[in-house]
């Protein structure tokens, strides 16, 4: 939670920092895309150190990590303070020269804190059937994603507003000392997380340990291709959220403050979809919870894309992190409840790799079509060109995933697992 709250207050600050560095649509796609592209070249190495190392110990070391990156980039900005215009004059700035060398710089760091976030979230993800029987999974993630919303989205948002409105550097050195916080808390947990191999191995090898974890997962009839649809779930979503900070402030109008609003909807959605998901799931079924959650992505997109209102979008984004949530609650339970303990690290860095390593293809598409876009349409035409596409990418996915994600398929693979 206190971690979380950290990410939602420089949630605020990150886009409105680099929108104050750069115009460009592609260039802020790019930054974007430098922070994920560690889920898509780190992310199966990261599996192998996850399952050879103490889980809680590898999450201390890269929060650890994580607040001195934080601390660094709030020095950096804090130095060059003078050289950024009025975040209040953003709205109307289209053609700014690029900061060069703080946008460089922003982009170094974001790639840095990505290979720390890869191996921290994947370590964090195994550590939890460490702590949790496997049939209070769905209850303890979606306890746990409730208040990470409730610090993330609700709380975080409007509090790095009224931070970044002091000074536009101090927000990530308040991001960075609840990093600090959380690695004592983490720190205090006693007992041993390293798993136990089957055949102990004395030394690492990348190349054979990472093919066991791929190999589990690709003969998996279920987990291969939910794996597989949630990389084209997060490629059409990144591909929307690329050039979100731009089309908020340009199409929506959006202040400061009005952007950490629209941050509070994943909130409110987050903290109801983590106390109620298990419960839904429970009623309706696993299936038809998936379905309801792929459902909402074109849906919202077209209006999104079609829509000026702020508050229409705060609505639809409240939708969608409520069905992300409900998505999460039933797949990443499932993956921690199926998949052996000892090679939890590993099948879960592959499934990864496919769900998220789409991310900075998505970041780059994004940002790439926008800055296409723009010389055909208007300026705020482009903006909502990605939102667009994305609804009929996003019936495109429902086809191909709705038969294939049953309750029926679900509770044949806990069943084999547990046999």
């Amino acid at each position: 939670m206190i971690s979380n709250l950290g990410d939602g207050i420089s949630g605020i600050a990150y886009p409105w920092v680099a929108s104050a560095v750069t115009r460009s649509p592609l260039l802020i796609a790019v930054a974007g895309f430098a922070s994920r592209l560690p889920w898509l070249i780190f992310t199966l190495h990261a599996g192998v150190l996850t399952d050879r190392f103490d889980r809680r110990k590898l999450i201390v070391a890269m929060d650890t990590a994580r607040g001195v990156l934080t601390l660094i980039v709030g020095a950096i900005i804090l130095l060059n303070k003078d050289s950024l215009p009025s975040l209040n004059d953003l709205t109307s700035i289209t053609d700014l020269e690029t900061n060069w060398p703080l946008y460089i710089t922003l982009v170094i760091t974001a790639f840095l804190f990505g290979l720390a976030e890869v191996l921290r979230d994947n370590s964090a993800q195994t550590l939890m059937p460490s702590l949790v029987e496997s049939e209070n999974l769905e209850k303890a993630n979606g306890r746990m994603w409730s208040a990470e919303s409730l610090t993330n989205g609700f709380i975080g948002p409007p509090l790095g507003s009224f931070i970044i409105g002091i000074a536009i550097y101090l927000p990530f050195f308040v991001d960075a000392g609840t990093f600090f916080v959380a690695v004592a808390l983490i720190a205090s947990i006693s007992g041993s997380f390293k798993p136990v191999e089957e055949k102990p191995r004395e030394k690492i090898n990348f190349k054979t340990e990472i093919k066991e974890g791929y190999r589990w997962l690709w003969s998996h009839d279920l987990l291969r291709p939910m794996a597989i649809i949630l990389g084209a779930l997060n490629l059409v979503g990144t591909m929307m959220a690329a050039t979100l900070i731009l089309y908020t402030q340009e199409v929506l109008n959006t202040s400061v403050f009005v952007f950490a609003v629209l941050g509070t909807a994943g909130a409110v959605g987050g903290i109801a979809g983590g106390l109620i998901a298990p419960k839904i799931s429970e009623k309706m079924g696993s299936g038809p919870s998936l379905w309801l959650s792929l459902a909402m992505g074109p849906i919202g997109a077209v209006i999104i894309g079609t829509t000026s209102s702020w508050q229409v979008v705060w609505v639809v984004l409240l939708f969608h992190s409520f069905f992300s949530i409900l998505w999460n609650t039933i797949t990443v339970s499932l993956r921690q409840s199926i998949i052996p303990t000892y090679l939890l690290g590993r099948v879960n860095s592959v499934y990864r790799f496919f769900g998220w390593g789409s991310i900075p293809i998505g970041m780059f598409l994004g940002g790439a079509f926008v800055s296409i876009a723009q010389h055909f349409f208007s300026r705020e035409m482009a903006l909502r060109t990605p939102y667009l596409l994305g609804a009929v990418f996003g019936v495109i996915i429902f086809i191909f995933a709705a038969p294939r994600l049953t309750t029926k398929a679900i509770d044949q693979a806990r069943a084999e697992a547990h046999s």
